[in-house]
């Protein structure tokens, strides 16, 4: 090997093992490569920043916001709805909410429908009093099937296609995907449908993670302020950092019979007041200590959890969220908003003591405590996404559904027949959803998912360089080497299982950036057309279904879900085996190796 493989090679080694890791985000991890790669000489100073400028960076993004738009424009709320209500049996619900997932995937952000049909199956399983284990894991495997059908389906297709607008002067048209795509989604979604909710854990069955972390009634408490107590005369926001030293949350103030959870934290506390706290029986009896209260009689009858000045919010936190990496008490939100973090579900595992000071990972579901009218804003801020029983689709503007459907559909019929450039078509789109107000122009750039953006625009360079080093030439010799002497199907079937592997393990945008000029190269060699090997990359890499680490969708059902890592293989792996399975012979029939 060249200096240059070699650096470029250690690199993404250190790439490949810190997504693993999973202790960095990737996108610093991608930045950091590029960085170093850059530094290195490895990664020409002109083409630094080239990625982030490159179209499929761009259709991402734009793709990202446009989902939002389908979003606030309710259609996709309003059909999944009704869809549910005629789902009475487990099986039957399954292959409802799967196969309405799998089209919408086709059609925009496989996270962002995920987003939306997460709260919607979650309140199903409510009603049915049923896990939603058993349901959430098919339904994330769903969206991600259906994303392999278009073109703006999902992040590795488009990567796919400028690939081979560059590398072979044609990009894959909107519909190229949809032979390979369709046949594997529709097989796919009737195996989570009849099979595959069937190989999951049995304790993930009986539990309901969720139901646990919302079951706060028995600790919360009412607090009696005697005229000894050294509470009397601070205000109750200033009691925060004594309450949160003893896992206690201080949730309303009763003075002479009358709840002021809305006041509460402005207010003196004065001789005789009522402090309302929740706590687990441990805590509570450190903070009357502290304080120097005594107890009230508790009961459910004056809690101030059934107040309509408070209210309980559910959220799942995903990959990139602002609360990512951090905790309740470093971004002071009882203090600035009046905002209490109660509970933390994670892989099923339920915390309540010093909630306010654990690290908030990707997947986990807290529970949110404040003003009604307040938590759907500070979830938003928070970058967390509601679950059941939220009231944050309130501003839906399900007048202007048919509206924004319309203008997407005239849009990608556009792009489709060549009247129009993907991107531009995607941009008129943005600008009229701005200009019509289905979009508020604050949601332009909250929609986009900048962590994304930041790991394909830094792993773009670094891809082109390996290309142009001669690394991916190495690859496909070692690919083609260990199939030496085998048809070119079989090469073809190794490069699925390796890209699929990569998949499973690392984000599956930078999976399809390295391994599309490897199929480029396994494909000069073989001297045969390219195009079943760079869709053969473009299937595997988003067929990541063996962990909760490879696909962001995986990510986010594991805390509704209670999923521990070792789960998804269970459902996933003959998940995976059953795409290769047909997948080759379908692109085979459409995209044969003699063109």
């Amino acid at each position: 090997m060249t200096t240059d493989q070699t650096i470029l090679f250690t690199l993404l080694f250190f790439v490949f093992a810190l997504l693993i890791w999973g202790r960095l985000r990737y996108d610093l991890v991608a930045f950091i490569a590029l960085t170093a790669a850059l530094i290195l000489g490895v990664v020409p100073k002109d083409q630094a920043f080239s990625g982030f400028g490159h179209p499929a960076t761009i259709i991402i993004a734009l793709v990202l916001v446009v989902s939002k738009g389908l979003s606030n424009s309710g259609v996709i709320e309003q059909v999944a709805r009704q869809v549910s209500r005629f789902s009475h049996s487990l099986q039957t619900h399954i292959t409802a909410m799967a196969g309405i997932a799998a089209g919408l995937s086709a059609v925009m952000n496989n996270v962002a429908a995920l987003a939306l049909l997460m709260p919607v199956d979650i309140q199903a399983a409510l009603k049915a009093r049923r896990s939603p284990a058993l349901t959430l894991m098919p339904l994330s495997f769903a969206t991600i099937l259906g994303g392999m059908i278009t073109l703006i389906g999902t992040p590795p297709n488009i990567i796919i296609a400028e690939f081979r607008q560059q590398a072979l002067g044609e990009s894959f048209a909107m519909f190229d995907f949809a032979p390979v795509g369709l046949a594997c989604a529709v097989v796919g979604v009737l195996f989570v449908a009849l099979i595959g909710w069937r190989l999951l854990p049995t304790e993930c069955r009986q539990q309901d993670p969720t139901q646990k972390l919302l079951d706060v009634s028995e600790y919360v408490a009412e607090l009696h302020v005697p005229e000894d107590s050294p509470a009397i005369g601070q205000r109750v926001r200033d009691l925060g950092a004594v309450a949160e030293e003893n896992d206690v949350a201080i949730v309303g103030l009763i003075r002479r019979g009358k709840r002021l959870p809305g006041q509460a934290r402005l207010a003196e506390v004065s001789v005789g007041d009522i402090l309302v706290v929740e706590a687990v029986p441990e805590a509570m009896d450190r903070i009357v200590g502290v304080l120097k209260l005594t107890y009230q009689a508790q009961g459910h009858d004056t809690s101030p959890l059934s107040s309509e000045d408070m209210s309980l919010l559910e959220v799942v936190v995903p990959g990139g969220a602002r609360i990512e990496g951090r905790t309740a008490n470093s971004l002071r939100l009882q203090y600035r908003y009046d905002v209490t973090l109660l509970g933390v579900s994670r892989q099923g595992r339920q915390f309540r003591q010093r909630v306010r000071h654990l690290e908030i990972r990707a997947g986990d579901v807290l529970l949110l405590f404040g003003p009604g009218d307040m938590l759907a804003e500070i979830s938003g801020w928070l970058g967390s996404l509601p679950l059941a029983g939220s009231e944050t689709l309130a501003l839906t503007m399900r007048h202007k559904a048919w509206l924004a459907a319309g203008l997407f559909a005239l849009a990608i019929l556009l792009a489709s027949v060549g009247v129009l450039y993907l991107p531009v078509a995607l941009a008129i789109v943005v600008a009229a959803y701005v200009l019509l107000n289905i979009l508020p122009a604050r949601q332009v750039y909250e929609s986009i998912e900048w962590p994304v953006i930041v790991l394909l625009g830094s792993m773009i360079p670094l891809g082109v360089a390996l290309e142009s080093s001669g690394g991916t030439a190495l690859i496909a010799d070692l690919i083609t080497s260990l199939a030496d002497g085998y048809s070119p199907v079989v090469v073809l079937t190794l490069l699925m299982v390796v890209t699929m592997t990569l998949s499973d393990v690392m984000n599956n945008t930078a999976t399809a950036v390295i391994a599309a000029p490897i199929a480029l190269d396994i494909a000069n060699r073989l001297q045969v057309s390219a195009d079943p090997f760079l869709m053969a990359v473009a299937v595997a890499a988003s067929c990541a279904f063996l962990t909760p680490i490879g696909h962001k969708n995986n990510t986010l059902v594991m805390g509704p879900g209670g999923y521990r890592f070792g789960d998804y293989w269970r459902m996933g792996l003959p998940l995976e085996i059953l795409v290769i399975v047909v997948s080759i012979p379908m692109i085979l029939w459409v995209w044969p190796f003699q063109s």
